[in-house]
C-alpha cells in the first residue's frame, strides 16, 4: 500500500475528507459543529506549549492572564510579575490546527490580537528565542533549550500532566474519514495507529498515547 501524504492545515484536511476528495484528513484540533458527516478516531494528544524568551523571570502565568495577554488587554510583563517589558504576542496563521486549538481553549470572551502571525512551529520558536518579551505557542513536542515552556496555572507542561489531564491547553490529534467510507484499507490504518507499535511512534515523535 502506497500513503500519499500532502501536508495542508487541519482545516483543509477536514474539509477535503467531508467532500471525498481524501481517505483521511488528519486534524490537530477538535472538530467544529458545522463539520459533519465524518467519523472522527483520536489516535494521540498533544499538549500545547505557551512559550517565552529565555531571559524573561516569568514561569507561571494562568488562563486568564494569558487571555489578557493575547488579547492585548495585558501589555507590559510586569502585569504578571515579570520585567518591565513590552509583550509581543506571537501566533500561528489562520487555518492552523494549533491556533485553532489555543483559541479554543483560551480565548473565551475576546479576539486575538497578534503583533507576528508566523506559518510554521520552527519560525514560532525561532522568533521567541531571539526577540525579548516575546510569548508564543507551539506543540510541547518542539519545544527546545532555544525558549521557556512556562506553566499554566501552576501546572508544567509535560507527557505526564497531558496525559492525566491537569495540564489544560491540549488538543486531540485526530484521524477523520468521511461517513460511509468503509475501506478496509483505511480501517487497517487505524488499526495500526491504535495498536502497541503505532502508539510507540506517537510517543517517539514527542505526542502523547491514548493507550
Amino acid at each position: 500500500v502506497t500513503i500519499e501524504l500532502n501536508l495542508t492545515g487541519s482545516g483543509t484536511g477536514i474539509q477535503e475528507a467531508m467532500e471525498g476528495k481524501i481517505d483521511i484528513g488528519n486534524s490537530s484540533r477538535k472538530l467544529k459543529d458545522d463539520e459533519t458527516g465524518l467519523v472522527a478516531t483520536q489516535i494521540c494528544t498533544d499538549g500545547i506549549a505557551i512559550i517565552v524568551n529565555n531571559s524573561n523571570s516569568v514561569d507561571d502565568i494562568s488562563i486568564e492572564q494569558l487571555e489578557k495577554i493575547y488579547s492585548r488587554e495585558i501589555t507590559n510583563w510586569s502585569d504578571v510579575g515579570g520585567p518591565d517589558k513590552s509583550i509581543v504576542v506571537i501566533g500561528r496563521e489562520d487555518g492552523s490546527g494549533t491556533r485553532d486549538g489555543f483559541e479554543s481553549i483560551i480565548m473565551k470572551n475576546s479576539e486575538a490580537d497578534y503583533a507576528q502571525e508566523l506559518e510554521s512551529t520552527g519560525s514560532v520558536i525561532s522568533t521567541v528565542g531571539t526577540t525579548d518579551g516575546a510569548i508564543g505557542y507551539v506543540s510541547l513536542a518542539n519545544v527546545d533549550d532555544t525558549v521557556k515552556a512556562v506553566k499554566i496555572d501552576g501546572v508544567t507542561p509535560n507527557e505526564e500532566t497531558v496525559k492525566d489531564g491537569s495540564f489544560p491547553i491540549q488538543r486531540p490529534f485526530l484521524c477523520v474519514v468521511k461517513e460511509g467510507n468503509d475501506s478496509e484499507l483505511i480501517k487497517a490504518y487505524l488499526e495500526f495507529a491504535l495498536s502497541e507499535e503505532g502508539q510507540t511512534q506517537a510517543e517517539n515523535a514527542g505526542a502523547v498515547p491514548v493507550k
